[in-house]
């Protein structure tokens, strides 16, 4: 897919970009798999505000994707590739022969009518999902579990991929789109192709009003506001803070490492590329 631009007949419209949507369904969504969803503007169940400049933003309805791919062996077919406000990526209607619909995350160059499967047994075919210990090394791959059956958590925003690069034992060396390689349990499923949609990142908003229909409030920075609300704030005129970049607690902002989690250390080979 491509970016669309538009004529500048208006200051909001000069930078206006959409991705173009050319092969998506024009249709619904498949309304069984879908269900109504709340707004939490940021706020916790006692309603204190827990992220900042979240609010608004367009109605959703939440899609069921199935990230599980649990349907061994029973094929399918791609009834639509659809637009899905709730991720960067396309999602793609499937329509197995036992009469299920489910939804999958589409990958690139996935199209209608086109016939996959999760099996161990499955060619390594865009959109097919199987075990990492049955691919061959080199295989492009996204939708990765982190533990089996536990369904993909790695690998989902658009346009992204990994590699698988060795496979030693009971895991295999994958290298994440970050650049980090980890090693991941080879009887974790993982979906053939690269995640599709790969012009998100390209699309220009073009206009604050664009934002506020994605649900995302202004974001004042740290400096603007008094000492009370912020570390970095007051000061006559305008400075730069005065101090190293901190969060409105303290916390450093640049360069702290954060990463608490000491149990899956062990899996990181390698860290990731350093911007």
């Amino acid at each position: 897919m491509t970016v669309k631009n538009f004529r500048p007949t208006s200051p909001a419209r000069r930078f206006y970009q959409v991705a173009d949507t050319r092969g998506l369904s024009k249709s619904g969504p498949e309304k069984s798999l879908t269900v109504g969803s709340t707004s939490s503007g940021g706020r916790n169940a006692v309603g204190r505000i827990t992220v900042r400049f979240r609010g608004g933003g367009h109605k959703r309805r939440l899609r069921a994707i199935d990230f599980r791919r649990d349907k061994v062996g029973v094929p399918a077919r791609v009834a639509t590739v659809e637009y899905d406000p709730n991720r960067s990526a396309r999602i793609a209607l499937l329509h197995y022969v036992d009469g299920e619909k489910r939804y999958i995350l589409a990958p690139d160059g996935l199209a209608v009518g086109t016939e996959v499967v999760s099996s161990r047994f499955a060619d390594i075919k865009v959109g097919n999902a199987l075990p990492l210990r049955f691919m061959p090394t080199g295989t492009v791959i996204h939708g990765i579990e982190l533990k089996p059956l536990k369904g993909a958590q790695l690998v989902r925003s658009a346009g992204v991929a990994a590699q698988l690069m060795a496979k030693e034992g009971d895991y295999g060396q994958v290298r994440l789109p970050s650049g980090e390689v980890r090693m991941v349990h080879l009887d974790c499923r993982a979906t053939v192709g690269q995640v599709s949609n790969q012009e998100h990142a390209r699309v220009s908003l073009g206009k604050a009003g664009r934002t506020r229909w994605l649900g995302r409030r202004p974001h004042n920075r740290g400096v603007t506001m008094n000492p009370v609300d912020h570390p970095m704030g007051g000061g006559e005129g305008r400075t730069s803070g005065g101090r190293h970049p901190c969060s409105p607690w303290g916390q450093l902002a640049k360069g702290l490492k954060t990463r608490r989690n000491k149990t899956t250390e062990k899996f990181i080979v390698q860290r990731k590329k350093s911007r």
